[in-house]
């Protein structure tokens, strides 16, 4: 299946494909299209969220965490990737770093997800407290 026309290989539109090709879950090719995206414009912090997304789907959770670092440092105003960054730390253990986030994403962007999200990273942080 052709997700772009031949002609199309602008930063955006590989971006684009690679988030198709991540809803179908062929991280591995995705990867591929955001690090083309990337090799065009390696300001485009959109690219970065999305590539790190596709690392997760890889399990390659140290690569996704730099990949989102990069995001945020890029744009410090990215609630999404804030937000992502946070889930990634959770989903690694890191229950306070992620609450860090989630509380960036949240001071951007009170996505009831967000909320939602902390919340549930503050009572599994409680609860391993008291084990």
């Amino acid at each position: 299946m052709n997700l772009l026309h031949d002609h199309d290989h602008s930063a955006a539109a590989l971006n684009a494909r690679g988030c198709t090709l991540c809803e179908q879950s062929q991280f591995d090719q995705a990867l591929d299209s955001f690090d083309q995206a990337l090799a065009l414009d390696n300001t485009y912090c959109t690219a970065w969220n999305n590539r790190a997304n596709a690392l997760c789907g890889l399990n390659r959770q140290a690569d996704a965490l730099a990949a989102y670092d990069r995001a945020v440092a890029l744009n410090p105003q990215y609630h999404q990737a804030w937000f992502n960054r946070g889930k990634l730390l959770a989903d690694m253990g890191a229950y306070g770093n992620a609450i860090e986030s989630y509380n960036r994403a949240i001071g951007l962007a009170a996505d009831p997800i967000y909320l939602h999200a902390k919340a549930d990273i503050w009572v599994k942080k409680q609860l391993i407290a008291t084990v």
